[in-house]
Formats: structure tokens, sequence, C-alpha cells
């Protein structure tokens, strides 16, 4: 199982993931899961009606708006980086955060390395499966390494233009 890391109010911290990832071939197993949409588009209302937590995983080929009628029932959105060159996901975070108004788990999954932290976290991941050896420490003083940034992005922080005019 990989490790789980999260991220709240500035520092990233190892954490137990509640949720079990399901292939599409695999039996439906007791407890909170994770399935790809294409699952979820077979069996989520059946999930969904046995009580359980859901999220569902997208490819970075899937847009996050085929989650738009579905979206209050999740618990979860798993965004996948097939590598760490694919910045797909990044764009579909900022559209479930900022125009679909997604305030749930936003877990990245896949090839993540924390060189990516700073960037994932501004766009509004909370949530992240390190393919690397690195440590909820290390995301922490990745995400810190810029004081400053230059254009506004789901994580809220104000760019350096606002701070100089103190807005």
């Amino acid at each position: 199982m990989p490790m789980l890391i999260n991220w709240r109010d500035g520092a990233a911290t190892a954490a137990r993931d509640g949720f079990v990832t399901l292939a599409d071939d695999a039996p439906l197993s007791d407890g909170d899961v994770v399935v790809t949409w294409a699952r979820f588009q077979a069996e989520g209302a059946l999930l969904i009606a046995r009580g359980r937590r859901v999220g569902v995983r997208l490819a970075s080929a899937e847009s996050p708006e085929v989650l738009a009628p579905v979206l209050d029932a999740l618990n979860l959105v798993a965004l996948e980086f097939p590598k760490f060159r694919d910045g797909r996901a990044y764009s579909s975070a900022r559209l479930l955060r900022e125009r679909m108004g997604w305030r749930g788990e936003l877990r990245a999954v896949g090839d993540v390395l924390v060189e990516q932290a700073y960037l994932m976290i501004r766009c509004g991941f909370d949530a992240f499966e390190p393919a690397d050896a690195s440590t909820p420490a290390d995301w922490t003083a990745a995400a810190a390494r810029f004081a400053h940034v230059y254009q506004r992005a789901a994580d809220s922080r104000p760019p350096a233009f606002a701070e100089r005019e103190g807005v």
C-alpha cells in the first residue's frame, strides 16, 4: 500500500488511507473504495446505496467535467499522473476546485514526486501518494520553497502585486 500524505494548514502529514483502490476486474471488497470512472458508471449507484464512501480515479485523458452530475455523492477524486511530466491532472485539479467547487479530498496518484509538491498544492491537491521515497517533511519543505507567487490559483495565496499594493 503506498504512503498517503495529507496537506492541511500549511504542513504535510502521513495519513492512514481509509480507501481501497479497486482495479476494474477486482471483486468488490468491504469498506470504502476508489474505482475508475468506467467502473463507477457501472457500479457507482450500488456502492453508494450500500453506504460506502466512494472515490473516483480519473485517468489523465478523462475530463473532470464527467463527474459534475455525481460530485455530491463522492468523497474523493484521485487524479492520475501517468508520468511526472504529464501535466493534465494540474488542469483537472483547477477545474474541479475553481469551476466545479469541489471541496472534498483531491488526491494525486501515479508518478507523483516531491518536486511537484509546490505546484500540486497551488492547483488544489490536498492528498498525495508519492512514487518516490519522500517523507511528509520533504513535502512540507518543497511546498515552502517559494515565498511569493505571481498569479492567483486554487490555493488562494495573494500574488506578489497584491502583496505590494496591500490588497
